[in-house]
């Protein structure tokens, strides 16, 4: 238990256990809930040993903690005995506290917390499938194995779990973020990628013509049946007797979701979930050149919204209706390498021998994908830096929207190490280069930039420095 001593710190930062709503994680992030802001101490909890930053938000305290953020999860609610059963209702807002203003930033907050919420989960099953689909294409196209062979089907069979059973994941954890019973959204989600309905033709339901649409990896359609199923659920709630709620609200929730989300909402959303996959190819191939730069470097502040794990659901839709991802996993690429050069370049400027071992260590952490610690321990309290990050950004993303770089796999967080998911299946290199050019050129700016800047504002900093002295000894001559 590495994090204990962290726990109790940040325990009696949050205000202790009554003050806990929700506790959850994502990537690099434990997330804590709150009820009243004015029992907080953001500056307790920032020097916490083993926080990288705190960011706090929509009603949540965020802690930078990096890839070992399971491991402080698992510790914390060891220490603090939190247990989102027994918690759920023992404690309400503070009614002399000021209510949050609900601005543009405050819905923007919730819609990228929910997300969050929603995806995150989901992302190691993708990550895995994915990269045994990418080890399968090298090892059928370069090692001889054979395409029907049992090692190639077994790790067909396994991205398939991952990627294809889609509608069941999100169905669960969907289900779990709007409080219903988790089990039930999954159900919903595994009648979707049912053989007897996904892609079946001539289905009727009472007489009523159910659409021949499929539904294995899709997205929309099972946001749309869960949803509905939430409203469902409160309704019947309210009319069936507590005695019966047991097994009748399920069998009744079932028979009203089912039909309505096969026959509407399911056909809805498969044409929305083409819309926006062929929309996002037409922008691309039209402004792609313009637009993966800008929002490369944008990408770290899409980070510190929260924004980089909602417009996941958008690269999973490109890849599911084109078979590609064009500026998602792209700008984060871009973006991560930028971050990970700049704090190598910061790590190698300054003096300090633990300074400079830590933030080395960030450096190669981002390069790898987890940029947080870099963003949060080393560049963000020297914003000059941060325009050495966009140079790099801007200079790899304009090489990647003029060539094309295109991912193949959902999810994780891209670096070096997600290398395979730019390999095609038909195993031919050209993108799998280009994706080495672009992390060069990424890499090499973004580092020559960055040193460039800490250099000038040292030179800068040493003549203010001269300027006073010499005004000193003039007065007093």
């Amino acid at each position: 238990m590495k994090y204990v001593e962290m726990s109790k710190e940040v325990l009696a930062g949050v205000g202790g256990l009554d003050n806990i709503k929700f506790v959850e994680r994502c990537a690099t992030r434990l997330r804590i809930h709150f009820y009243k802001k004015t029992k907080v101490d953001l500056e307790a909890i920032k020097k916490a040993e083993g926080v990288m930053g705190v960011v706090e938000k929509g009603g949540q305290v965020q802690l930078i903690i990096g890839p070992t953020v399971q491991e402080a999860y698992t510790d914390f609610l060891e220490v603090s005995g939190y247990n989102p059963s027994e918690h759920a209702n023992n404690a309400s807002k503070d009614d002399n506290e000021e209510p949050e203003v609900k601005n543009f930033s405050y819905y923007i907050n919730v819609f990228g917390n929910f997300a969050t919420g929603v995806f995150m989960p989901i992302i190691p099953a993708l990550i895995t499938g994915g990269l045994i689909l990418a080890i399968k294409n090298l090892l059928v196209n370069y090692m001889g194995v054979g395409v029907e062979s049992g090692t190639a089907q077994i790790m067909l069979a396994i991205f398939s779990a991952g990627f294809s059973m889609l509608p069941v994941w999100i169905g669960y954890t969907l289900a779990s973020k709007l409080k219903m019973e988790p089990i039930m959204g999954a159900f919903l989600g595994a009648v979707l990628v049912s053989g007897s309905i996904s892609g079946v033709e001539g289905l009727d339901f009472f007489g009523i013509a159910v659409p021949a649409v499929g539904y294995e990896s899709s997205v929309m359609p099972i946001v749309f049946g869960v949803v509905f199923m939430y409203f469902v659920n409160k309704l019947l709630a309210k009319i069936i007797p507590e005695m019966f709620v047991f097994f009748l609200k399920p069998l009744l929730t079932m028979a009203i979701v089912v039909p309505v989300t096969l026959i509407i909402l399911g056909p809805i959303g498969t044409e929305l979930s083409g819309a926006v996959g062929n929309s996002m190819e037409a922008f691309m191939g039209f402004a792609g050149w313009l637009a993966v730069p800008v929002i490369a470097a944008l990408y770290p502040y899409m980070v510190m919204l929260g924004l980089d794990k909602a417009v996941t659901v958008i690269m999973i839709e490109s890849i599911a209706t084109t078979g590609a991802d064009n500026w998602v996993m792209v700008t984060g690429l871009v973006s991560n390498l930028c971050i990970g050069a700049a704090a190598l370049a910061v790590a190698l400027h300054i003096k300090n021998k633990k300074q400079k071992g830590l933030i080395s260590s960030f450096g190669v952490t981002a390069l790898c994908g987890v940029t947080e610690p870099a963003f949060y321990g080393s560049l963000i309290m020297r914003p000059k830096c941060l325009i050495g990050v966009a140079m790099g950004a801007v200079t790899g993303g304009l090489v990647a929207g003029i060539f094309g770089l295109q991912n193949y796999v959902v999810g994780g967080c891209p670096g070096l190490l997600t290398a395979l998911f730019f390999l095609p299946e038909d195993g031919s290199m050209g993108n799998f280069i280009l994706f080495w050019v672009v992390c060069a050129i990424s890499i090499v700016v973004s580092f020559i930039a960055t040193t460039v800047i800490l250099k000038r504002t040292e030179k800068v900093d040493v003549s203010d420095e001269e300027t006073e002295v010499v005004g000193d000894t003039v007065t007093a001559s």
